[in-house]
Formats: C-alpha cells, structure tokens, sequence
C-alpha cells in the first residue's frame, strides 16, 4: 500500500486532503508545516508528498527544494496543493521541483487521479 505524506497547515484542509487519500485505500502521514514534514520524511518514506504552500516556519517552495536535493528523496513525486492558483504560481511551483500543482479549491478526483497517476510512474 502507497504512503503518502500530507504536509497541509490548516486542521481542516489536513484533514479532508487525508480522509479523501485514506478513502482510496493510501496510507497517510501528516504535519504541519515544512519544517515538521522534512522531520517525518526520515522516519515515514513517503511515496508521495502532497505538499502546502503557504505555512509557517518553512513554505512549500523551500520544502520541495530540500526535499528534491537530497539524494535520499530526490525521486520522492511533489503534489503541490495551493490556494495560489496564478499561472505564475504553478510555474515556480514547477520550478522547484513539483511533480503537479493543483489549485484549491479542487475537485476531489483531481487530487486523488493525480496521486495515483503519480505512484503508477
């Protein structure tokens, strides 16, 4: 079973992205912010990162940067899942390294199709 990590700051919204996730038969992990998920990274291995732009502590930019210039989790796929939904937005999302941007509000298919299309390689 795929394991994905949720990395969402707002209680709400972690907790729809997961139940949604968990419904289509993923395991899942969540934090806070970028900060606690490149903590959890180590311990969990993820195969899939649903990823916030906006929190505290550590945004999304910076997390997804780290992530993908570590070695250990460089082919780690990035779903990038932000309220900022400009043109530009999902270009620098890209940028650093996103493997999909997706704008909120979203349909839930379209986050659960591109994970899965994701694991699928």
């Amino acid at each position: 079973m795929s394991k994905v990590l949720v990395v969402e700051d707002s209680m709400a919204q972690r907790q729809m992205i997961s139940d949604l996730l968990k419904g289509s038969g993923l395991t899942v992990e969540v934090a806070g912010n970028g900060v606690e998920a490149l903590e959890r990274i180590r311990e969990y291995n993820p195969d899939i990162v649903v990823l916030d732009i906006v929190m505290p502590q550590m945004n999304g930019y910076e997390f997804c940067r780290r992530l993908k210039a570590d070695p250990q989790t460089k082919d780690v796929p990035v779903v990038m899942c932000s309220s900022k939904g400009e043109e530009f937005d999902r270009y620098w999302g890209m940028r650093q390294g996103a493997d999909a941007y997706i704008a909120k509000p979203f349909q839930p298919m379209e986050l659960i199709g591109t994970v899965k299309q994701l694991l699928r390689g």
